[in-house]
């Protein structure tokens, strides 16, 4: 058993010292016993749900072996690890403010016979300084060990308790295909865009049938629509539950088959060579090509002509974002339930949360706002209608609208 749990740390030690690149002076006799903090053998960021206040997570440390004396843990909890952290891993994690956490005792002790520890409490006392969008870590670390003869796994010395809130969100209602429109953003915010992510957050109630089987969900823009990147499920030929992006390269039709009764993110990213379509962080498909595009219109379902009511969409939207550069599959999934408005190369961002009246405030203040009773229909003549959807605005928030950053 014991080489067993020896072999398992030698292999998750020299994993992690290549993700955190480790020094010399790092490096781990692994013919002595060893102390590490409980629960970071494979990966030290571990995940901590706060779905009310007080919250609260115990940190141990284990032993590779049987003490055969007391030994005393002494841990702290270190804020600057956290800079430290994301200097060598590419992350961005926040360490969380003042008057957030509150952290009951400062050691734990292995008693002689015994391979684990009694611990400290980190309770998460308060969110109201939490930025939404923000992913937070409480790094704990063991600071000192007195007795036992043994030494820190040095890869498993601190823990990162990532902050994982419960959310309830407000969202769009989008089964009325009265409120499917355009929104066309002044001239002077048209934005070119030779690197792109677009992201939006949907949830399909159901699928219809009839009299077509597509379901038009959204497309990101110019003004004149071209070089549009447009999503709709159910294209003819396709399955129903298949999303299908028509990009300025060509077009992709997703290996996911989507549920009803499930909220999803779908994001869309090209980086000058490659367009990328992802749900929910994870790669679902891709193809090469090449083409710029501009961002101007947002449309909310299919607005044109007499086709609302052929091609609506039965769910809800939120989370939508325009991006001036391409997400990595790490920073997708890190944004699942939100964004911070002020990320690097985030152009616009509505969360649809307002809840009341026609307004959807762009959330990064760089201009973007929706106003749906200035919206805009192609009725058929191939002009662009002004058209007042204010009254078909209609907003939810139930339990169906939650999410676990």
């Amino acid at each position: 058993m014991k080489t067993t749990i020896f072999f398992s740390l030698l292999l998750t030690g020299c994993i992690l010292c290549m993700i955190t690149a480790c020094s010399e002076g790092d490096k781990f006799d692994y013919n002595r016993s060893a102390i590490l903090v409980t629960g970071t053998e494979v990966d030290p960021i571990v995940k901590f749900v706060v779905e009310d206040t007080p919250s609260s997570y115990a940190v141990t440390a284990s032993a590779t072996t049987k003490a055969t004396e007391d030994v005393i843990i002494k841990f702290a909890h270190d804020p600057s690890l956290v800079e430290a952290y994301n200097t060598v891993n590419k992350t961005s994690y926040y360490p969380v403010p003042d008057n957030t956490i509150q952290i009951e005792g400062n050691e734990g002790i292995i008693k002689a016979g015994s391979a684990g520890s009694t611990g400290i409490t980190v309770k998460v006392i308060s969110t109201d300084h939490l930025i939404d969008g923000r992913v937070y870590v409480i790094p704990v670390t063991i600071r000192e060990v007195e007795g036992g003869d043994m030494d820190v796994l040095e890869s498993s010395r601190t823990i990162y308790l990532r902050i994982s809130r419960i959310m309830q969100f407000w969202s769009l209602d989008m089964n009325n295909p009265n409120l499917y429109s355009n929104y066309i953003a002044p001239d002077e915010l048209a934005v070119n865009l030779t690197n792109y992510t677009y992201e939006i957050k949907c949830y399909i109630n159901a699928w219809h049938t009839t009299p077509e089987q597509i379901s038009r969900l959204c497309s990101f823009t110019a003004k004149d629509e071209s070089n549009s990147n447009m999503l709709r499920f159910g294209e003819n030929g396709q399955d129903i539950n298949s999303l299908q992006w028509i990009n300025p390269g060509g077009g992709l039709i997703s290996n996911t088959r989507f549920s009803t009764e499930k909220w999803y993110t779908i994001s869309l990213t090209y980086d000058g060579s490659k367009f990328i379509m992802y749900v929910d962080g994870v790669k679902d498909s891709e193809m090469s090509g090449s083409a710029e595009c501009t961002f101007q219109r947002l449309e909310l379902g299919m607005s044109w002509e007499s086709y609302p009511s052929k091609q609506y969409f039965n769910g809800r939207i939120a989370e939508a974002r325009v991006w001036n550069r391409a997400l990595s599959a790490s920073e997708l999934r890190l944004g699942l339930c939100g964004v911070d408005p002020q990320a690097e190369g985030l152009v616009a961002y509505w969360k649809f949360d307002e809840g009341e009246g026609h307004i959807f405030y762009d959330k990064t203040e760089h201009g973007y706002d929706i106003d749906w009773s200035k919206t805009y229909r192609d009725t058929g003549n191939g002009e662009m209608t002004p058209f007042d959807k204010s009254n078909y605005v209609s907003w939810i928030l139930d339990d169906i609208n939650k999410c676990a950053q």
